[in-house]
């Protein structure tokens, strides 16, 4: 199989992934062996390949936002059949036993693994993922519209449910990528008014276009104070702009696996029982809710594809902010 294969991290402007030609992965007793159609980029894949994250894993095939077909079967699974369509997103494995598990937090398994980072990923033909974590997708959604949903729309939905924000209530977003053109759409659906913060005037257009009441740029003032907020992009010094627009008792919701370091910031900006919290991967129950609820909307996510050889070329673009939506690579 063809597969794009880091080996050491480096910049994405150094084309850190290599097409290489690998043998298919066999599925152990449990498993399925999925070929993979789409496989979404995603910042996180960027933090990888980067070497922002600590890999406990070298060499590596990125990629955590996977749509494909069922071809092999491990022993003893019962929940798919050969040729049913599948997605496989970020939580590839937990151990089911340990007090997270227990309390429904499996996001914050200590022996959870992730897919493309634990285990090899989706910038790939084929790749294998425990059945019970491998997802029947809606039939309204063609692959490369799919698979932004499986971290893109995943992170944003818990993030929303994080935030605490109810119907008819107004939301901020700060960042306008892959995941925030998802959670506008979820939120609009719930009559929420949402104002945009981002520094890129495409990004402000296409906010609009998805029903944003308001755009501006970080640091601006929206027309009231916001119930709650997410912040998408890596920055920590857009924390106390973000606090600065929430109401007494608002929620503030960090959605990135990474984040540069938080600023000094007067009390004043928490006071008021307002609350800063992280978001952490996720649930499979985020995932079934996610994609039931991207279903009955329906979410349109907007997508640029590229050709699997062209992964390092993505990666780029969506370094540089040069990706409009969501960033798919065909496989």
């Amino acid at each position: 199989m063809r597969a794009m294969l880091l080996e050491k991290p480096r910049p994405a402007d150094e084309n850190p992934l290599r097409l290489a030609e690998l043998p298919n992965p066999e599925p152990a007793a449990g498993e399925i062996r999925v070929r993979v159609r789409a496989c979404g980029v995603c910042h996180t894949d960027l933090h990888v390949v980067e070497g922002d994250l600590q890999l406990p894993k070298l060499p590596l095939i990125p990629g955590h936002q996977i749509v494909g077909t069922v071809d092999a079967l491990g022993a003893g699974v019962t929940e798919f059949r050969l040729s049913d369509r599948v997605g496989v997103p970020w939580l590839y494995s937990t151990c089911g036993v340990c007090s997270y598990c227990r309390k429904g937090l499996e996001n914050l398994c200590e022996q959870a693994r992730f897919t493309g980072f634990h285990v090899d990923g989706g910038y790939s033909e084929a790749m294998v993922v425990p059945a019970a974590f491998a997802y029947p997708l809606p039939g309204n959604f063609s692959d490369l519209e799919a698979a932004p949903l499986l971290c893109a729309g995943v992170i944003g939905y818990r993030a929303l449910k994080l935030s605490n924000l109810q119907a008819g209530e107004r939301l901020g977003l700060f960042g306008f990528g892959a995941s925030a053109h998802i959670v506008i759409q979820i939120a609009r659906h719930w009559k929420c008014e949402v104002c945009v913060f981002t520094r890129t005037e495409s990004h402000r257009r296409m906010a609009h276009h998805l029903g944003a009441e308001w755009t501006g740029a970080a640091g601006d003032t929206p027309p009231a104070p916001l119930d709650a907020a997410i912040i998408f992009a890596p920055a920590g010094k857009l924390v106390p702009d973000a606090l600065r627009t929430l109401r007494k008792g608002g929620t503030l919701a960090l959605a990135g696996i990474t984040m540069s370091n938080l600023p000094e910031m007067e009390y004043q900006l928490l006071y008021h029982e307002r609350i800063l919290r992280s978001i952490a991967n996720s649930t499979r129950e985020d995932v079934r809710g996610l994609l039931r609820l991207a279903a009955e909307i329906p979410v349109r996510t907007e997508i640029e594809p590229f050709q699997l050889p062209e992964a390092n070329r993505a990666l780029q673009n969506l370094k540089g902010s040069r990706i409009h939506g969501a960033g798919v690579l065909v496989i």
